[in-house]
C-alpha cells in the first residue's frame, strides 16, 4: 500500500532520492575529534520509528480532555500505569506498558512543513534556507549516517537499515555513499519475501560470481579518468558495489533476514502486516549488531478524515509497538537498545476541514509534537515536559531537535560535539548544541 503526504511524495520519490544521493555524496576524507576522551555508551542500537507526514499528538500521546470539543477531539482519554501519563483510548497495549519508556511532550521547532521539518528531526540541524513542504533537502548528514560512521555493523553487515524507504532527509550528506541507509523495500509480510542483495541471483552460482568479482577488481586497478578530490561518482558506486558483494557473502546478513523462521505466535504477536512484521525484522537486525535501524511509517498527514483513519490505523500501530518493546525486554536486549517513535511535527490544535472535504482534521503545528523513548537505559514511567491545556504548544521544559538528536548520540557514545569534515575541508559539528534530555540518559 502506498501512503503519501500533502507534498504527494510516495515510497518511489524516496528511492529515487536515495539514489540520487548516493551517485552525488562525496567521500569524507576525515574525522577528527574536537574534544578528548570518549563517552560511555549506555546503548548499542536505536530501532527508529519515523512517522512520516507528523502524526497527531492528541489523538496519541497528549490528549486534551479537559479541552472544548474543537480542540478535544472525538476520542476519550484514558489512564496509563504512570500516574498522571493520559494517552488516547486507541493506545491501550503502550498505556499498560508506560513503565518501561518515557513520554516526550516538549519539543517544539519553526518549521511548519514535511521537507523542513523532516530535515531537522532526522539530523538535528534546521535547513539553511527556506524549504516548501515537498522538497527533498539534505544540509547535513541524518542520525542513522551518523551513526553509522561513528558505530560500524558486524563484518557483512550494514550499519544502517531503512525500511521499506528512506526518510527524505535520511542521508548522509557529505559522509558519502557508504554511510547512505541500506534499503529493504520488500514486504517482509509476504510469502515470497526476499531482500535484494542477500542472496545471489538466480542462475549465478558461486564460483561464477566470484569470477565476475576477481574481473571487477582487475578493471578497478585502472587509473580514475576523473579528479578523485571533486568526487568521482564512480568511487560512490564501489561503495555500494562491494557492500552488495559482502552481504551476499554473509551468512549473518542472511540468517537476519529470514524472519520465517520465526515462531508464529511471535510473528501473530507483532501483526500480520507490513509494519508489524517490519518491527520484527528490525529486531532481528538488532540482535546481528546493527546499530541503526528505520521503519519508515508513511501516512501520518491527517489534513481530513482523522478520526475514522486514526481508528482504523491506531490499534495495530499500538499493538506492534508494544509488541517490540516487550520483545525486546524480554530477550534482555531493551537496555541496549532506543526504540524512538516521531515524526516531523505535530498537528493544529483547532480542528479543521479543508475545502472541498467532508471530514475532518487537523494541519501541521511544529509548536508541540509527543516521542516515545524506550530503551537505552532510559528511566521509563515518566512524562518530560508538557503542553498547555489546549495544546497550543510546549510550555514546560521546552527543548529542541539539537536536543533530541544530541541525546541519541550521547546514548550511543557519539560526542555530538566533534567536528565533522567535508571533502572540501568546511568543519561542521555533528549537532550545533550537544545538550541532552538530561532526564532520558539515566
Amino acid at each position: 500500500m502506498t501512503r503519501t503526504n500533502c507534498a504527494g511524495v510516495t515510497r518511489r520519490d524516496c528511492l529515487q532520492l536515495g539514489l540520487t544521493t548516493l551517485l552525488g555524496g562525496g567521500l569524507a576524507s576525515a574525522l577528527r575529534a574536537s574534544t578528548g576522551g570518549e563517552l560511555k555508551p549506555a546503548a548499542k542500537s536505536v530501532i527508529l520509528i519515523w512517522m512520516d507526514g507528523g502524526p497527531t499528538h492528541f489523538e496519541t500521546f497528549d490528549p486534551k480532555p479537559d479541552a472544548p470539543a474543537e480542540y478535544r477531539g472525538e476520542f476519550k482519554a484514558i489512564p496509563t500505569r504512570t500516574t498522571g501519563m493520559l494517552f488516547s483510548e486507541h493506545m491501550k497495549q503502550l498505556a499498560n506498558l508506560s513503565n518501561k519508556f518515557a513520554m516526550v511532550r516538549s519539543i517544539r521547532h519553526d518549521q511548519g512543513n514535511h521537507g523542513a521539518g523532516n530535515h531537522y528531526m532526522m539530523t538535528g540541524a534546521p535547513p539553511r534556507i527556506p524549504v516548501g513542504c515537498g522538497a527533498f533537502v539534505s544540509f547535513h548528514p541524518s542520525l542513522g549516517s551518523v551513526v553509522a560512521h561513528e558505530k560500524p555493523a558486524p563484518a557483512g553487515l550494514p550499519a544502517y537499515f531503512s525500511m521499506p524507504s528512506m526518510s527524505r532527509s535520511g542521508g548522509p550528506n557529505f559522509l558519502g555513499a557508504k554511510y547512505a541507509p541500506f534499503v529493504s523495500d520488500g514486504d517482509p509480510n509476504s510469502s515470497g519475501f526476499r531482500v535484494r542483495d542477500v542472496a545471489l541471483p538466480s542462475g549465478l552460482t558461486e564460483g561464477r560470481f566470484a569470477d565476475r568479482t576477481d574481473v571487477r577488481a582487475e578493471v578497478d586497478r585502472f587509473q580514475r579518468i576523473l579528479d578523485k578530490t571533486a568526487g568521482d561518482p564512480a568511487l560512490a558506486m564501489d561503495d555500494q558495489y562491494k557492500q552488495a558483494n559482502e552481504l551476499m557473502r554473509s551468512k549473518e546478513a542472511q540468517a537476519a533476514f529470514e524472519i520465517h523462521r520465526e515462531p508464529d505466535k511471535v510473528r501473530d504477536r507483532y501483526g500480520r502486516n507490513g509494519f508489524g512484521q517490519r518491527a520484527l525484522l528490525a529486531r532481528r537486525l538488532v540482535e546481528a549488531g546493527v546499530p541503526f535501524i528505520t521503519i519508515y511509517d508513511g501516512g501520518w498527514d491527517h489534513h481530513s478524515d482523522l478520526f475514522d483513519a486514526c481508528r482504523k490505523r491506531l490499534p495495530q500501530w499500538d499493538n506492534t509497538v508494544a509488541a517490540l518493546i516487550s520483545d525486546l525486554d524480554q530477550r534482555g536486549l531493551l537496555d541496549s537498545t532506543m526504540v524512538i517513535a516521531l515524526g516531523e511535527f505535530g498537528r493544529t490544535p483547532k480542528i479543521s476541514t479543508l475545502a472541498g472535504q467532508t471530514k475532518a482534521g487537523r494541519d501541521h503545528w511544529a509548536n508541540a509534537m509527543s516521542v516515545l523513548f524506550a530503551g537505552g537505559k532510559t528511566p521509563g514511567g515518566q512524562v518530560v515536559g508538557a503542553t498547555d491545556r489546549n495544546g497550543f504548544s510546549a510550555v514546560e521544559r521546552v527543548l529542541s531537535p539539537e536536543n533530541f538528536a544530541s541525546t541519541i548520540y550521547r546514548k550511543l557514545g557519539i560526542d555530538p560535539d566533534k567536528m565533522l569534515y567535508t571533502p572540501q575541508g568546511r568543519p561542521s559539528h555533528i549537532v550545533s548544541d550537544g545538550t541532552p534530555i538530561r532526564e532520558l540518559m539515566g
